[in-house]
């Protein structure tokens, strides 16, 4: 049974299309406001500053963190604040302050066991492209024949996170095996076809496969397919390659977004001398 469009649900549709949002964003911010109507038992436009504050207690009891609560206080923002053109409640709506943890990243021979354990040919494929381009998995899905370019050895990557179509390395490695894959497999159009070849494979399948290479691998951390792309450009910043160079790889808008990457970059700090080596303390043991 599918959900009745509302006057009020098609105008914001409307106002997230006038502004190019990304159907993904569209579905986000809809979904989010339609369980903030569900959660008061109320049409959203007859709620209050106080109700989005009661339901960010209810997500926050229920363990959601800042990076699950964050989209739903973007959509009700936008939904206050465009939508309804109530600006005074879409600013008393504050983003949730996120925890600045360390990303996951895989040494360079925790790379090489999980790409091993990962047995099937098209994920292993997916898993050694995403790591060699440091893609998004929602880029790498969506890849086709076309956008590999061996005459410029790039690869186009189109309409990603933005809207933005960027360019990335096409590595010498990585076209030899994409060409032994082609060979094998013959994709019509998407490069990594689902089981339904019109339609690309889903992200969800990549994912669980991801968990399952590295639960292969013997691998104990926290290894999702994301982490590949954060092991990317760590390993590049290893390599001396400049930041900025990498933020645009990655297809970074904020500089932020990349220099977290410094503080993983392990091989780097290590050849950071402490200032205490330029110093004479040989301390005699204490008595």
């Amino acid at each position: 049974m599918t959900e009745q469009m509302t006057p009020l649900r098609q105008r914001m549709i409307e106002d997230m299309t006038i502004r190019n949002m990304s159907p993904s964003t569209q579905k986000i911010y809809v979904r989010a406001v339609a369980n903030f109507s569900i959660f008061h038992a109320r049409s959203p436009d007859k709620l209050t500053s106080e109700d989005v504050r009661d339901y960010r207690l209810h997500l926050i009891s229920r363990g959601l963190k800042a990076t699950s609560i964050n989209p739903i206080m973007g959509a009700l923002r936008f939904f206050y604040g465009t939508t309804l053109g109530q600006k005074h409640i879409s600013e008393q709506i504050p983003y949730a302050r996120k925890e600045d943890t360390l990303p996951a990243v895989l040494a360079r021979d925790e790379v090489v066991r999980f790409l091993k354990a990962a047995t099937d040919l098209q994920m292993r494929t997916i898993f050694i492209t995403i790591y060699a381009a440091g893609l998004r998995v929602s880029e790498a899905v969506k890849l086709t024949a076309r956008d590999i370019d061996s005459a410029r050895m790039v690869i186009a990557i189109r309409q990603a996170k933005g809207r933005k179509d960027r360019y990335v390395m096409l590595s010498e490695q990585l076209l030899g095996i994409l060409r032994a894959y082609w060979k094998q497999t013959h994709p019509e159009h998407w490069l990594f076809p689902g089981p339904d070849p019109v339609r690309p494979i889903t992200t969800r399948s990549v994912e669980r496969a991801c968990r399952k290479a590295a639960l292969a691998a013997g691998l104990d951390k926290t290894v999702t397919v994301h982490t590949l792309r954060h092991s990317f450009a760590t390993h590049l910043l290893e390599q001396g390659v400049d930041i900025h160079v990498i933020q645009d790889l990655l297809g970074h808008r904020n500089i932020a977004s990349t220099t977290r990457y410094a503080r993983v970059a392990i091989n780097t700090i290590r050849q950071v001398q402490s200032p205490l080596e330029l110093l004479n303390m040989e301390m005699a043991a204490p008595t």
